[in-house]
Formats: C-alpha cells, sequence, structure tokens
C-alpha cells in the first residue's frame, strides 16, 4: 500500500476507536484493508412506513424530512410532518436499519437536533400563518419519551446545537403567504416577523434551560421589516449563521451575547448553458442573469467558513452552492455544476427547467480521518454529491449518492464512517418517504451505474427515461437504449460498457427525412373519435424531421442501423384516452434516419389499448415484437411475429404471472431478447415499486416451435428482486430494459420516469452470463 493510502486508513480508524465501535458492530473496521480509493457507498435504504407496518403496506402518507443521530451514532431521530411525529430508527447495523417506533407530538416536526440523552425538536403549532406558535420539544432518546415543551413564541424551522452542546438556536421563520406577491422579488412585508431563538442548554436539567431572542428586523435589503429565518448552523466559536431565504440575506449572531455579529446579502449569480425552458426537451443551451440566491439549508466547514445551498424561487432559481467567508466573501460559486452533473447522470428534471432546476436544498459537512467532506443534496434531482473542501476557495467533486426521492435532511456520522440522509417525499404509487445509509471506506463507488460524455459545446450529452435495452452482436461492449415518450425529438444512446460506469457516449436523433413516416396511411377505427388520422400523424414529426415517438424497444438490426418499437398512445372506444398515435415498428439507419415503418393489421389497430408495444428482437430475418398487456377482452398479451420478405404478421400468447403485489396493481411485459436459436428471454413486471414491488422476473420462451394463436410455456429464468435490492436502494418500478451480448452475457435497465415523479436513479445491472442462470 503507498503511504498516504496507509496515512488515510489510520486516520479513518481513529474515529471507529473513539467511538467505541465493538465487535458486534459491523458497520465498518479499521480501513487500509486494500488500495482502492475512499468511496461512499449506498447499503440500505428504509422506507419509514415501516414504523406503521412493517410490510408498508400503508396507504398513509408518511416522511423522514430532518434527520440526526444519538451520541454513540446508532440511533437516528427524524421529523415526520405528513403525520406530525418523530421517528426512531436503530442503526447499530447499518445495512439493516431497524424501525424503533414514533413520538406523537402537539404538531408539525420541523427539524431535530441532538445534546446529549436528548432530541430537541422544533414544533410548529400554528393555526395559521397569519397566528404563528410553536415549541422546542425536548425528547429522551432512549426512552423515546417527551421530556418537556419550551414555548418559542412562532413557528420554528430549523434547530441546531452548538458543537460544546451550551447553545441550541432556533430559526423561528413565521412563514409568509406566498401567494400574496405572485413571485414578485419585492416582497410585501407580512407580521409577525421572524427571529431567532438562542436557547441557553447548558443546564443537566432542561427545566433549567432560558432562551433569549434574537431581533433579525432591519437587516435585510428585501422586506427588512419581515425577516425569515430558514436555516442554521454553528461553529466551534458558537457562531451561528442564519439563511434568510426569501430575504436574500445572511446572518452571524454571537450565542454567547445573543447579538448579530455581521450580516450581508446573499448576493446574486448569473448562469449560462443551463435549460430554462419546459419544452420536453433537456437543451443546456440557454442562460440566467442576476439571479438572487435565495439560500436554504447552511452548514460551516471551518470557524471562517461556511455552504449555503441555493435552492433560490425566484426568475428560473439560482441551482448552486455559494462558500462564503465570515466577512460575507464569495470565495467559490458552483455555477451550472449541478445542473450539468445531474444531467450527465440522467438525473435532471427538465419539467422544473422553468423553475429551480436540480434544486440545491441542504448542505452538510463532516471530517473523515484528514478529510473535510461536503455534502450538498439536489431535492428535485434526488441525488447527493460530495466535495473535498480541503481548501474553501476550490472544493473537489468527488462522486455523487443516489437517494430516496426529495432529498431534505443530511447528516454526517464521522465517527462510524457513514452518512445518512433524509427522503421526504411520499406516494406509495411511485416512491415511499426514506432513511438512506452510507458507509465511507477504501470501496469501489457503485453509483452511478451510467454517465455521459460530452457534447462538441461541452455540456454533457443529457439522457433520462431510458427504456429498450440491446446489444450490439459485433461489439460486446456495446450496448444501445432509447429514451421514451418523456421527451420529444426521440433518441437512440449508445452505451459502452467496458467502463465503470458505463459511459454513453453516443446519441442518435430519430429523424423522418425522406418521409417515410410522413407517409404513414391514417387509420379508421370503431369510432369515428378514434380514428389515427392526419392531425395525429403531424404530431408525430416536427418542423425539423425529428420525430415524437414513444420509443420503448429497440433491436440492432442485422442489416445495420435500428429496429425501434414505438407504443401506440391511447385506446380505442374511451373518450378519456383517444388513440392519439399506433403501434409501430420502426426502421432506422445507423445515423437515425427512418427508412421503413411496419404497423399491426387493421383489425388490431381498431382494438388498440394503450399498454401496446415494449420489447422488439431481431431473429432469423423475422422480428419479435412484446405487447405489454393484454387487449380488449384477450386473456393474455401477445408477442408479434413480422416477416419483412413477406410483410405479414403471426402472433402467439404469453402467460403472463398474475399479480402478487400487496398492493394489486397489474402486470405485464417490458422487453425481450433472442438467445439465438429460436428462444427468447422476457422480461415480466409488476406496476409496483418499494416495498410494493413482486414481479420483476426474466423467463425463457420457445417461439422456434410456437404454433400461431397459441398460449406458450415459459421457464423462470431469474427472479430480479435480490439484484435490485442489492444496490442499497429500493426496488425500482418499472424495470424495462433486457438484452444479451453475443458472448452471453445479460443486462437490464430501470426507465426512470424522466425524473417525473421519481427519483431519477438509472440503474444498468449485468445479472449474469446465460452459462450461469
Amino acid at each position: 500500500m503507498k503511504l498516504n493510502k496507509l496515512l488515510q486508513a489510520i486516520m479513518l480508524s481513529a474515529p471507529l476507536i473513539l467511538a467505541g465501535c465493538s465487535d458486534d458492530d459491523d458497520s465498518s473496521g479499521p480501513l487500509g484493508s486494500d488500495t482502492r480509493a475512499l468511496n461512499f457507498v449506498r447499503v440500505a435504504t428504509l422506507p419509514v412506513c415501516t414504523q406503521i407496518n412493517a410490510d408498508c403496506d400503508t396507504d398513509t402518507e408518511t416522511a423522514a424530512e430532518i434527520v440526526d443521530v444519538s451520541e454513540d451514532g446508532k440511533t437516528l431521530i427524524y421529523t415526520d410532518s405528513p403525520r406530525g411525529v418523530i421517528g426512531f430508527v436503530d442503526i447499530t447495523t447499518p445495512d439493516a436499519p431497524a424501525p424503533l417506533g414514533t413520538l406523537d407530538l402537539a404538531g408539525e416536526p420541523t427539524s431535530v437536533a441532538v445534546k446529549g440523552r436528548y432530541a430537541l425538536v422544533g414544533v410548529n403549532t400554528s393555526a395559521s400563518l397569519e397566528e404563528p406558535s410553536g415549541e422546542l420539544a425536548v425528547v429522551d432518546i432512549a426512552s423515546r419519551t417527551l421530556v418537556t415543551t419550551i414555548n418559542l413564541g412562532g413557528q420554528p424551522d430549523s434547530v441546531a446545537v452548538s458543537p460544546d452542546k451550551a447553545y441550541a438556536a432556533i430559526a423561528i421563520e413565521n412563514e409568509r403567504d406566498e401567494d400574496i406577491d405572485d413571485g414578485r422579488i419585492d416582497r410585501t412585508p407580512q407580521a409577525p416577523a421572524g427571529y431567532l431563538v438562542v436557547a441557553d442548554i447548558s443546564a443537566a436539567d432542561p427545566a433549567d434551560w432560558a432562551t433569549r431572542n434574537v431581533d433579525l428586523t432591519g437587516l435585510a435589503l428585501i422586506a427588512p421589516t419581515d425577516p425569515e429565518p430558514e436555516y442554521v448552523d454553528i461553529n466551534s466559536d458558537n457562531m451561528a449563521v442564519v439563511t434568510l431565504q426569501e430575504n436574500n440575506h445572511l446572518v452571524l449572531v454571537d450565542l454567547a451575547s445573543a447579538g448579530v455579529a455581521d450580516h450581508f446579502s446573499a448576493g446574486e449569480v448569473s448562469l449560462g448553458q443551463v435549460d430554462t425552458a419546459e419544452e420536453d426537451i433537456i437543451s443546456q443551451t440557454g442562460s440566467l442573469s442576476n439571479i438572487v440566491r435565495e439560500p436554504d439549508g447552511v452548514t460551516w466547514i471551518d470557524s471562517n467558513h461556511f455552504v449555503t445551498a441555493d435552492e433560490g424561487d425566484m426568475n428560473g432559481g439560482s441551482r448552486g452552492f455559494t462558500v462564503f467567508n465570515t466577512s460575507g466573501e464569495v470565495v467559490f460559486a458552483s455555477g451550472n455544476q449541478l445542473e450539468h452533473l445531474t444531467a450527465r447522470l440522467g438525473h435532471y428534471p427538465e419539467g422544473r427547467s422553468e423553475n429551480k432546476g436540480n434544486e440545491p436544498e441542504n448542505a452538510e459537512f463532516g471530517r473523515y480521518g484528514d478529510r473535510p467532506l461536503l455534502f450538498i443534496n439536489s431535492e428535485r434531482s434526488s441525488i447527493v454529491a460530495v466535495y473535498d473542501v480541503t481548501d474553501p476557495r476550490s472544493p473537489e467533486f468527488l462522486q455523487t449518492l443516489p437517494a430516496a426521492a426529495g432529498p431534505e435532511g443530511v447528516k454526517a456520522i464521522p465517527g462510524r464512517n457513514l452518512l445518512v440522509v433524509a427522503s421526504e417525499e411520499d406516494d406509495r404509487g411511485t416512491f415511499r418517504g426514506a432513511v438512506n445509509v452510507y458507509r465511507y471506506g477504501e470501496q469501489d463507488a457503485t453509483y452511478p451505474a451510467i454517465q455521459s460524455t460530452d457534447r462538441n459545446d461541452g455540456t454533457p450529452i443529457p439522457f433520462a427515461a431510458l427504456s429498450g435495452l440491446a446489444a450490439d452482436q459485433s461489439d460486446t461492449s456495446r450496448l444501445w437504449s432509447i429514451e421514451d415518450s418523456a421527451f420529444r425529438a426521440s433518441r437512440i444512446f449508445g452505451l459502452d460498457v467496458s467502463t465503470t460506469p458505463a459511459s454513453l457516449d453516443r446519441e442518435i436523433r430519430i429523424t423522418d427525412g425522406n418521409g417515410v413516416l410522413a407517409a404513414l396511411p391514417t387509420v379508421g377505427a370503431a369510432a369515428d373519435d378514434n380514428a389515427f388520422d392526419d392531425t395525429d400523424l403531424d404530431a408525430l414529426i416536427n418542423d425539423d424531421s425529428t420525430v415524437n415517438l414513444d420509443p420503448e424497444g429497440i433491436a440492432v438490426a442485422s442489416g445495420g442501423g435500428f429496429w425501434v418499437a414505438s407504443e401506440g398512445s391511447g385506446t380505442v372506444g374511451d373518450s378519456s384516452r383517444p388513440v392519439e398515435s399506433l403501434n409501430l415498428i420502426v426502421k432506422t439507419d445507423t445515423q437515425g434516419v427512418i427508412t421503413d415503418v411496419v404497423t399491426l393489421p387493421d383489425d388490431l389497430n381498431n382494438m388498440q389499448r394503450r399498454f401496446g408495444f415494449e420489447g422488439v428482437a431481431e431473429y432469423n430475418g423475422k422480428l419479435y415484437v412484446a405487447f405489454q398487456r393484454a387487449w380488449d377482452s384477450e386473456a393474455n398479451p401477445r408477442i408479434g411475429i413480422y416477416d419483412p420478405a413477406t410483410e405479414s404478421w403471426t402472433f402467439v400468447f404469453y402467460p403472463l404471472d398474475a399479480a402478487e403485489s400487496q398492493n394489486g396493481g397489474w402486470v405485464g411485459l417490458s422487453d425481450l431478447a433472442s438467445l439465438g436459436d429460436g428462444r427468447f428471454l422476457v422480461l415480466e413486471r409488476d406496476n409496483q415499486s418499494g416495498p410494493d414491488a413482486a414481479i420483476k422476473r426474466v423467463y425463457r420462451v420457445n417461439l422456434a416451435t410456437a404454433t400461431a394463436e397459441s398460449t406458450i410455456s415459459k421457464t423462470l429464468v431469474r427472479d430480479l428482486i435480490p439484484d435490485l435490492k442489492a444496490t442499497g436502494g429500493m426496488v425500482p418500478e418499472k424495470v424495462e430494459g433486457l438484452t444479451v451480448t453475443a458472448s452471453g452475457e445479460v443486462w437490464i435497465n430501470n426507465d426512470n420516469d424522466g425524473v417525473d415523479d421519481n427519483s431519477g436513479e438509472n440503474q444498468l445491472i449485468h445479472i449474469g452470463n446465460m452459462a450461469d442462470l
């Protein structure tokens, strides 16, 4: 081992000894066992609905918003505002966090910080925005009981405890009604004003704690009579930094005297090469000028520097983070870094382009051994960016961590080489609120699974919503994928899987330059208002000849180019979801120009359902396409077999598994891949995610011996649930892509829905060789 690696290992081991980790604590051990780089790896994700039901079989909305940890590093305490509780989680074994129950509070818990045996919880008890009230609940962590409450006189938003445990600082926001000014920056003041509460907590008995209020009016240039403190953090000198987000201001408060030591505007940023239009295309060609930072979360990185997460509410969002010194000088501004990072990893939320983009929400600092690390939560992209801030003037980007949807709270636990992130978004249909646990050590990073290279203009190739997957049979290190209807101007992507992470290094626009798609005949339907007509066809083709398909499957054509299966939109006979596009197999050349279009027979088009074409494969001169679900009154979905030589179709029926999820739902097909001998792998999944996911499976079928209109048989090859859980995250709903390389390697991927009501996580997983499955 090189000397610097050895020194890092020794330094990283020290906190573990100081924390008193026992032999049965398998969270981590003394580092230095190998020479891999130091990285964080996600080891577990606990859906906090497990506090209600062990299987999360509940529709109750729950969340993990702000999180802290007991002083021994083994019990997490998080706020759950939808339920009005704080939750407790045992992380003695970080790989297997266990729910310990919840404690009901008298209102909405907004923040939590730990002092010794106690958790200090800000609780919003306001009757209305005009009548704010709140209290500090002091909770015994071991017994999970309320010890006492302290009246705060207003609505608390953030709680921090000083490193020496002598003080607590509570930001009293007294939140304004945002609808009154409708986005204006010159905000109308709304009484009562917010302020900071300083609590003297050095006494052993919370009954002896005393509070002092710090007036913050008259400081900001924006609405000076109406300060709205958002977040607070305290350094080793007992200096608090307070963000006044709506006022775009920063205040330094000396806690010993409970007086304002300094204050300054958070300033403005101007950004180039960012996406500023919500047009279903990620186009990082726009710019924003003089955008107020409006910082949200803040963290000290040393006694002279702090970092703000610049969420930015106004005029398109400030979209980054800033390092300030205590004189109010900007020593580093991240600019468009996070916008480009999230686009490079397939996490950019295009639907937020006119708002706040990736929306940085919070910041945290921790010293792991001798390495000072900064963590930035991106709320809308659901990632955590990790930086080395040895030089505050030039933070060094290290890695990106995936999180459950909407990461808000973040807590560094250096004494155990852990990091914890709380994700607040919860919707049983798509994702669950969760606590994410990461371990730091000498290990390979496991995320991202895919990252893109740069375009000629220096911006990353943006991508998301990857659907089907195909192997290049002439190059075992090359896979191909596509984006679905989450985006206009459909693209094909090339992936180099010889690198880790896989490199998305090619993008090919599908175009109708030869007018092949434009010549597609319109099709009548059982009801005139469900006909596919010229209006629908026009919507598929843009003025520049790019096309707006719903590509769900892709195959590499044996003669060159690609076959793309585009799922039809709409259902015959359904006026609420009328037919807007047909199911198509589109042939392109290697440059993406359409050379042929194949449609279904009219009798099938006239019974179309919206769950149409998914995967496509080519074998022995014929095309095989999977329908996602059964149409009309048919019992099972079809697999269509198209012979280009005779321009004829035959069909067989695929026997889907019955739904097994505790949440019901449906089961359908997502992709298929040829094994080269008339047999195929088929990807079958339910429409459930997280704890509700039950069916993510690969089956093998033999289509060489199947007769037309028969129901084929299948053989289970792989249950994918263990593979998906092995990432440390929650099981994604849309496992959409499946392919087999010429050497027999099997790959799968998921569709992240274009980061729309989705964490954005992209997984590309090699599940093994066919010889071993």
